[in-house]
């Protein structure tokens, strides 16, 4: 993955979530609710809602946020109705591309990816058709610039709290964890007095596809965006190389 600006990337997203953000907290909102619903209020025995809180910090939600949410949702598990659900599929050129989304009306989700894909000259295909093409990680992007660690310092600290690996760019420190191993190390690096620029669960694609089509780049663009658009979409991950 050298050579590909991680924290570039991130930023990227944060500025659009930051033009958005009543947007990304709608979405955190939900992901909190059926979290609680899921394993309860409490992210010491909940290990999806402490992965949700660390998201939610990476994005700038406040703690008096967070707090809300999650006993509003205590209070209100009978009416959660949101369920996850993956699509993967195909974009130009041979690209994959999943997509999370978490709807409370599926039909409605369905038709909405399907269509992206469709406008991008992309077609959606079977649970599992890409999927074996990424690798499930604990992902924690780091700010070069706002980290006062040199990098050994930081890759004994991110090792000691439990990473698989850490690697460094231009721009970025980035540190791999086992998906279940996530908040843990995200504490470990708090603790340290680490700044992050996210700590999220993430899919990472095994190989880059590398387009020179300028139509193909055009459609596959268009994919993106209209499903970065979507409320009802969580995350979307390809393996284009940008």
């Amino acid at each position: 993955m050298s050579g590909h600006s991680k924290f570039a990337n991130i930023k990227h997203k944060k500025e659009k979530n930051d033009a958005a953000k009543g947007k990304i907290f709608t979405i955190l909102g939900r992901e909190i609710a059926v979290a609680v619903k899921e394993g309860g209020p409490d992210p010491n025995n909940n290990f999806k809602l402490a992965t949700v809180i660390a998201k939610a910090k990476a994005n700038n939600m406040p703690n008096d946020t967070i707090e809300r949410g999650i006993k509003k949702a205590a209070g209100d598990v009978g009416n959660v109705n949101y369920e996850y659900i993956t699509y993967e599929g195909y974009g130009p050129g041979g690209t994959a591309i999943i997509v999370d989304t978490l709807t409370d009306n599926k039909n409605r989700t369905a038709a909405n990816v399907r269509s992206a894909f469709t406008k991008g000259q992309g077609n959606v295909g079977t649970p599992g058709c890409v999927s074996f093409m990424f690798d499930k990680k604990g992902q924690i992007i780091i700010d070069r610039e706002e980290c006062d660690m040199e990098y050994d310092d930081l890759m004994m600290t991110a090792l000691d709290a439990g990473a698989d690996d850490i690697s460094e760019e231009e721009d970025s420190f980035e540190v791999l964890t086992a998906p279940d191993a996530l908040e843990t190390v995200r504490k470990g690096l708090e603790e340290a007095g680490v700044p992050m620029v996210s700590a999220e669960v993430t899919m990472l694609p095994q190989n880059y596809v590398t387009l020179t089509d300028e139509t193909a780049i055009k459609n596959l663009t268009r994919i993106l965006d209209i499903l970065e658009d979507d409320d009802d979409v969580q995350n979307v991950y390809h393996n284009w190389d940008e």
